[in-house]
């Protein structure tokens, strides 16, 4: 049999041969294009991206005087509150301190006295403040309660499998002490504040924790006091 030859066929061939026959003058071209001109200089080259500006170091000495100014009336002037329905803020971890003066100011945690004062801050003053107050030693607390202590032991320590409730410890660490950024410092918390806090976050009054809502939403009125109590004694 002759092989299958067409005008259509022979014009293929034609153009690819043509191709191939430009494939070695097309890539010199690009090599040519692709290689620095003689004598280019060193600042034809792409700009190094610029270094994102580091945060100003906090100013302990501001940080004291707009604690004394603003803040000492309701958390007393180490940040160890005498009031039980104001936190201690002493010890805690300054970002989470900063990024609750933060949502203050911004409304995302609402509480209009707090918004008041937070709105009078900058970030530098935020800074400066947290930093401060968190290199104060925290004064311990004491629970009240021995039978409602072992409950709270209980949900703290281990939560409640049955209804979902998670163990606080896994967050805020067996002792306490919290987790440095993420989940706040609780050891030795005002009861009275803790079930405030707990009580705001399982009725949708405080939002600016989903977390927390979610937890709290399965805790009862005795399962809270029970907490609070608790936490107040931990060290």
């Amino acid at each position: 049999m002759k092989p299958l030859a067409t005008p259509f066929v022979s014009l293929w061939i034609a153009a690819a041969l043509s191709l191939a026959a430009a494939l070695p003058a097309f890539a010199a071209e690009e090599a040519h294009a692709e290689k620095p001109a003689a004598g280019a200089t060193e600042h034809a080259k792409p700009a190094a991206k610029a270094e994102a500006p580091k945060a100003a170091k906090p100013d302990l000495a501001k940080g004291e005087a707009s604690f004394g100014a603003v803040c000492a009336a309701c958390h007393a002037a180490d940040g160890n509150s005498g009031t039980p329905a104001n936190p201690k803020l002493a010890q805690q971890h300054p970002e989470y301190l900063i990024k609750q003066l933060q949502e203050f100011k911004s409304g995302k945690r609402n509480n209009p006295i707090m918004k008041g004062f937070a709105s009078a801050l900058s970030d530098d003053d935020m800074r400066n403040i947290a930093y401060w107050v968190t290199s104060k030693k925290a004064k311990p607390g004491f629970a009240k309660d021995k039978e409602l202590v072992a409950t709270g032991e209980r949900l703290y320590r281990g939560g409640n499998g049955e209804r979902q409730i998670a163990a606080c410890a896994g967050c805020h660490s067996p002792n306490g002490a919290g987790i440095p950024a993420a989940f706040p410092r609780l050891a030795g918390q005002h009861a009275e504040y803790v079930a405030t806090q707990l009580t705001a976050f399982r009725d949708g009054v405080r939002t600016n924790n989903p977390i927390m809502n979610q937890v709290a939403v399965r805790l009862n009125d005795r399962e809270i006091k029970a907490l609070a109590d608790y936490i107040a004694g931990l060290h």
